[in-house]
């Protein structure tokens, strides 16, 4: 597991890594809601049946300078660590434009720091609540990292929406779901390994308008206008 610690978030970082074993990054991306709470206070965490996101209690709330500063100086381990997945769907992530302008919170992602990516058959994401409905093989990810209130950062999972052929899952639509752990390791998948465990995905997705076809948006402060998202 690696962490990041600067008290002032400085765009240098100063870097300590450690030999990563799949629990430690398991418990650093899913059991931040004990950091700062007694054990009265620690919300209540099921691992094979989550309802929600595990929720990072205090983060370090940084403004979009700070945020884009950490992100620039995570991104290619967190990238390297995502790629131990192996899934054909991101092979070419890194290359894929990003939509927001600064890494923001993201309250229904667990109060982590997340990014906004599309591939290029998701180029209509750029559109936002004109997208429409995004034709099969568009993939949306979601890229997360937290910082604690003490200034440590963690790389989090990394989130996908991609849309599958009419018929694979009437219940979400027919997106799937996929939770990607930092050290590469399946949390879940629609349809697949641990899809219990990505269940609420579909859920929380179903809340949006219907005309945002099950997407959630940059939020407009962040958002960036891209040429090509027709």
């Amino acid at each position: 597991m690696w962490v990041l610690r600067d008290k002032n978030l400085a765009p240098a970082l100063s870097t300590q890594c450690q030999p990563s074993a799949r629990a430690l990054l398991f418990a650093a991306a899913l059991s931040f809601s004990a950091l700062q709470a007694s054990s009265a206070q620690a919300q209540s965490v099921d691992l094979t049946h989550p309802d929600q996101h595990f929720t990072v209690r205090q983060p370090r709330v940084l403004d979009a300078t700070e945020a884009l500063a950490v992100y620039q100086n995570v991104r290619a381990r967190m990238f390297a660590g995502y790629g131990g997945a192996r899934n054909p769907a991101i092979a070419d992530l890194d290359e894929w434009p990003v939509y927001n302008s600064a890494p923001y919170l993201s309250a229904t992602h667990g109060q982590r720091y997340v990014n906004n990516y599309a591939n290029p058959k998701a180029r209509a994401y750029g559109r936002y609540e004109e997208a429409g409905p995004m034709p099969v093989g568009a993939v949306l990810a979601k890229d997360s990292f937290t910082v604690t209130s003490q200034g440590d950062v963690f790389a989090a999972a990394l989130f996908l929406m991609e849309k599958m052929p009419a018929g694979f899952n009437q219940a979400s639509h027919d997106w799937r779901y996929t939770m990607i752990m930092p050290d590469g390791s399946l949390f879940g998948v629609t349809k697949g390994e641990g899809s219990e465990r990505v269940a609420f995905c579909i859920t929380c997705h179903e809340a949006v308008e219907e005309s945002h076809h099950q997407m959630f948006f940059v939020p407009e402060e962040y958002r960036i206008e891209l040429l090509d998202s027709q």
